[in-house]
């Protein structure tokens, strides 16, 4: 089994400080956790950390355990049955996992004390002082460094450190599916005279051979991938005002 649950902290980017919501994995048994920033709260977002957990983890845990996301879940029924969003089944049914839900208010507030806890401390350990970082990807790779090093702690009433509870662990996960789950919103837009595309609202570019072209626009939480004839030809950091450009001297 594993918790996830979400939290904030504050660091500095060039552009000043901001509160930034991390997503963080725990497995019940050994503590093993995955830390991931996510620069928007979105379905999306809660869906591309799953994948990106799972294949951090190296499998699929049998069941999961969450507050009343409204990214997972839709209606609140009697007791602990929930009503999920379609978007959650899809992932679910591609990973084979259970979902289980904390009872709503007060009655749940303890259900997940191990990731709940785990977050505070991991907080404090790796992100005070505050971190000044580039970008996202900078500050995930800081919280990946904190999640390799964390390893060898022994979590409080464990005789043992975590790395070799761990190995006793993880061979009871299931194995990852032949692909990931598909979490990429896919599009098809036609370069620009001036070497862009336009996705969503902003303009990215590629390579200035490819004016008039259609080409395949892959959107993640934190990416743009843009692909032609199957072959990756440009990526960029997402970028979420509108009307913003994100140009690369090379493309041109």
């Amino acid at each position: 089994e594993a918790e996830v649950d979400f939290y904030e902290a504050k660091i500095d980017f060039p552009e000043g400080r901001r509160k930034v919501d991390i997503f963080c994995m725990r497995a019940c048994y050994s503590g093993k956790e995955f830390h991931l920033a996510l620069p928007c709260m979105s379905q999306q977002a809660f869906l591309e950390a799953h994948v990106m957990a799972f294949r951090y983890f190296g499998g699929v845990f049998k069941r999961l355990r969450y507050d009343n996301l409204t990214d997972a879940v839709k209606k609140i029924l009697r007791g602990r049955r929930r009503e999920e969003t379609q978007r959650f089944i899809a992932l679910r049914s591609h990973y084979l996992f259970e979902s289980e839900f904390c009872r709503p208010g007060k009655e749940g507030a303890h259900e997940k004390g191990g990731v709940e806890g785990g977050q505070g401390r991991f907080r404090r350990a790796y992100l005070v002082p505050v971190p000044k970082v580039e970008g996202f990807q900078q500050l995930n790779d800081l919280l990946a460094s904190g999640c390799l090093e964390d390893e060898s702690r022994t979590v409080e009433g464990h005789r043992r450190p975590l790395v070799e509870e761990w190995q006793q662990e993880r061979v009871l996960l299931r194995g990852l599916p032949a692909e990931a789950f598909e979490v990429a919103e896919v599009s098809s837009p036609r370069v620009d005279g001036k070497g862009r595309v336009r996705v969503r609202t902003n303009w990215y570019s590629v390579p200035i051979g490819l004016v008039g072209l259609r080409v395949e626009a892959r959107l993640l939480t934190g990416r743009l991938e843009v692909l032609h004839s199957g072959r990756l030809v440009a990526a960029h950091e997402r970028v979420y005002g509108r009307g913003e450009e994100r140009l690369k001297l090379d493309h041109y």
